[in-house]
C-alpha cells in the first residue's frame, strides 16, 4: 500500500512540473497580452507594442461571440463565448491602428473598438 501511494505521489509531483514549465511554442520575445470582450468593449481597448515585436494577443469573449479585426495586419478572429482565442502577428510598422468587433453584437455593435499603438 505504500508503494502504491509513493508512486501516486511520484506521478503527481512530475505532472505539476510538467504543467508548470513554460511553452516552447511561442515566438521568442512574445508577451502574451490578455484581453476580454464582452458587450461593446474590449479591455484594454488600447494595446501599445513596439515595431517588430511579434505580438500576442489572448482573448477571451466573457458574454457571447464576438470577433476580433484589426485590417492593418490583415486579422480577422472570431471569439467564441469562454474561450481563449490566440492572435498572432508582428507588428512590422509604426502607428495607430483599430480594431474593432468583427461579430454583430447588439445595438452597441459599432462602438466596439479599441487601437493598437506601434511605436
Amino acid at each position: 500500500m505504500i508503494g502504491w501511494r509513493a508512486w501516486l505521489v511520484s506521478v503527481a509531483f512530475t505532472l505539476a512540473f510538467a504543467l508548470s514549465a513554460p511553452a516552447q511554442d511561442t515566438a521568442p520575445g512574445a508577451d502574451a497580452i490578455k484581453m476580454t470582450a464582452k458587450k461593446y468593449e474590449f479591455t484594454p481597448d488600447t494595446v501599445t507594442v513596439k515595431k517588430g515585436d511579434h505580438v500576442k494577443l489572448l482573448i477571451t469573449a466573457l458574454d457571447r461571440a464576438h470577433g476580433f479585426k484589426l485590417d492593418a495586419f490583415h486579422v480577422d478572429k472570431k471569439l467564441p463565448k469562454g474561450e481563449e482565442v490566440t492572435v498572432e502577428f508582428v507588428a512590422d510598422r509604426a502607428g495607430t491602428f483599430p480594431f474593432e468587433c468583427s461579430v454583430f453584437c447588439g445595438m452597441g455593435h459599432r462602438k466596439m473598438k479599441g487601437k493598437l499603438i506601434v511605436e
